[in-house]
């Protein structure tokens, strides 16, 4: 064989090797939108004769100010601008990232510090494209990738309402990003793959309540931005479409139809008390930035929104997390000794017993104090014990954002890391399925995550 019949030979084989591996790169890189799963024809609003965007059917105040003020509660926009303590949106609030630390910014009225300089054309470009005024680059952490599905009109309508505020001066802190993340230019990149800058198209062949609920929880409520697991580039791996995410350290669980390790053996009202309240029996409650969601957001929402995203989100195909286990439905033993072995974890016993056992009870529920059952609590089923050390840590509920007061004390200041680990594992053994592991150096690490 002639030298340049092989020099040939290996050109093709290097070629179909770097095909190969572009076609790999690519279907790393690209994922299907948030609405792929449901399949079907969409239409332009415009022609469409139901009423999926804007404000509710039940929502009777007629006030302009009083819709944009219920359409920013929806997207939730004070959870994120809003430090512990500090002005409502007033920004500063720090979000501990694997690439570093994002502060969120002042989107008061205050022209020098906040968005009080903004036209309409510079909040709609925020909002749709994730580029702020003067051309600055957002990071994805603002999830523009799910507010591009929201229309003109209720972007504008939120803009509207946060003008209304009062203005506050208030210059956050810079963010703290690692090279090459602090290169803002570089979101040039991320956002035309991943941010489609396109407003909501119904979907005409599911009923108008499913497509007011994929309106909420997609476009205003971005539910994918905690709940979807993320690619390596920072984008919703919607192949696995609610699988289960991360938001602050706390695990955002899986939110898809699997009957195991998702909400597919929840009943419609378990999960519309859920959203309403931040509480379901045999479901349990809602912690950390669920807790502030619910209370921030989805209590202050009508029923008739309530149960539109309850349609959406049960019928997201089921994907399985192995290692999540089905929660354990029926209570633990009255008798403190029955359940976990006297010896097995004294030093959590004596803590649970002193701490704990007056709310929760020993057998986990409690029908005079029902937030504090634990019984079908998925954070409890959890073998990572993640949310059970970061509630005991922090408390549970809402948060100071919300003005309401916590449901469960913080213990964090006043027990140590072995104390907080031995109470986690003892809870999820004697109230889950499955006994954790989690030690006194996971939660040191825990304890270091910004609130």
């Amino acid at each position: 064989m002639s030298s340049s019949s092989t020099g040939k030979r290996v050109g093709i084989v290097i070629g179909v090797i770097v095909l190969i591996g572009l076609a790999v790169l690519a279907w790393a890189a690209i994922r299907p939108g948030p609405l792929a799963f449901a399949g079907g024809k969409t239409v332009a609003l415009s022609q469409y004769n139901g009423h999926p965007t804007g404000v509710p059917a039940d929502f009777k105040d007629s006030d302009p100010l009083a819709r944009g003020k219920y359409l920013t509660v929806a997207a939730d926009c004070m959870a994120c601008h809003t430090t512990e303590g500090g002005q409502p949106f007033a920004g500063g609030r720090a979000f501990e990232t694997q690439f570093g630390t994002l502060y969120s910014p002042n989107i008061t009225p205050d022209p020098e510090t906040g968005i009080g300089s903004w036209s309409d054309a510079d909040f709609l470009e925020a909002m749709h494209e994730g580029v702020a005024k003067g051309g600055v680059r957002l990071y994805p952490a603002f999830p523009y990738a799910a507010y591009t599905y929201l229309t003109d009109e209720d972007v504008l309508a939120i803009k509207a309402y946060l003008f209304s505020q009062p203005p506050v001066k208030n210059n956050p802190p810079v963010n703290a990003l690692r090279f090459p993340f602090n290169q803002r230019w570089l979101m040039t990149f991320w956002a035309a793959m991943y941010d489609p800058n396109t407003r909501f198209q119904p979907f005409t062949d599911h009923s108008p309540e499913w497509n007011r609920g994929a309106y909420l929880a997609e476009a205003l409520g971005h539910c994918g931005d905690c709940h979807t697991p993320r690619t390596p580039l920072q984008s919703l791996d919607n192949r696995r479409k609610f699988a289960g995410g991360e938001s602050e350290g706390w695990k955002a669980y899986n939110l898809s139809s699997d009957k195991a390790s998702g909400i597919g053996a929840w009943s419609e009202a378990d999960l519309v008390n859920y959203l309403s309240t931040g509480h379901s029996m045999d479901r349990g409650s809602a912690f950390g930035p669920m807790a502030e969601a619910v209370h921030l957001s989805f209590a202050k929402m009508t029923p008739s929104d309530i149960k539109a995203i309850a349609e959406y989100v049960r019928s997201v195909p089921p994907v399985s997390s192995p290692d999540l286990p089905a929660p354990k439905a029926i209570p633990a033993p009255a008798d403190p000794s029955q359940g976990v072995a006297m010896d097995q974890n004294a030093k959590g016993r004596e803590f649970f017993a002193g701490a704990c056992a007056g709310c929760h009870g020993w057998t986990g529920a409690n029908s005079l104090v029902t937030h504090s059952t634990l019984v079908g609590t998925r954070a409890v089923n959890d073998p990572t014990a993640t949310n059970v050390a970061l509630a005991v840590i922090r408390g549970a509920g809402p948060l100071p954002a919300s003005g309401d007061i916590a449901v469960m004390p913080a213990f964090g200041s006043a027990y140590s890391d072995s104390d907080i680990a031995a109470v986690s594992n003892y809870v999820t053994a004697r109230f889950g399925v499955k006994g954790s592991g989690i030690t006194a150096e996971d939660v040191h690490k825990l304890r270091q995550l910004p609130q």
